[in-house]
């Protein structure tokens, strides 16, 4: 990045930290944009200008990452299946999963914490979720020239999507239980697994070479 971009990503994340610095303490709800911004000594306007919702202060990871699995998809070399991409972007280890380390634990299980005692956020997952699988329907239909009353890009995407919200899912329940250590990102990988095992005996040639690709 240039200077410029540095310093913008700089303040972006200053201020996502100050927000979730106030949040972990207070609460979602109880915590306001004016006090986000007072906090981070810049104004309510500079808060709105880097997120455009209080929610994005708290949901810009995980749409990082969905936005990042999406493009792998998109960007998956001619012929390869779309559930074989998808396994290889979600069983990577990454994170606080590599070596499961406590503090990066705790803070998941405080984050699943305020989550649940906040039903916007809950919604807000909802809706990030449901886009992202949206757009990867979308993805899927483009490439398959699927037709509009095709409902198995929808089915395929909401598949694929499942097992990625049900390993996030199952983060959460182990940091909240207090487990820590290498020991979580194995079994998530595991769990992760089960599941593509799954889904690959009904879609492991989807979308199939015969499909022609937009650009490849």
């Amino acid at each position: 990045m240039g200077l410029r971009e540095q310093k913008k990503e700089r303040m972006r994340r200053h201020i996502a930290d100050t927000a979730w610095a106030l949040i972990a303490d207070h609460g979602f709800a109880r915590v306001t944009v004016a006090e986000i911004a007072r906090t981070a000594e810049v104004a309510d306007a500079t808060v709105f200008n880097y997120f455009a919702t209080k929610e994005d202060l708290v949901y810009e990871g995980m749409e990082e990452f969905e936005r990042s699995l999406l493009d792998a998809l998109r960007e998956r070399p001619a012929g390869t299946p779309v559930l074989a991409a998808f396994r290889a972007f979600v069983l990577q280890p990454r994170g606080a999963l590599v070596e499961g380390d406590p503090l990066a634990m705790t803070w998941i299980a405080k984050v699943s914490r305020i989550t649940a005692a906040s039903p916007s956020l809950q919604a807000r997952e909802r809706q990030t979720f449901e886009r992202y699988t949206a757009a990867l329907a979308e993805l899927l239909a483009e490439e398959t020239g699927a037709a509009q009353d095709d409902l198995r890009p929808f089915v395929v995407a909401n598949a694929m999507m499942g097992v990625n919200r049900a390993m996030k899912e199952f983060v959460q329940r182990q940091a909240t239980a207090g487990r820590t250590g290498p020991a979580v990102g194995a079994d998530t990988l595991a769990v992760g697994e089960q599941a593509l095992e799954l889904l690959e005996r009904g879609l492991a040639g989807y979308p199939g070479d015969h499909v022609a690709r937009p650009g490849k």
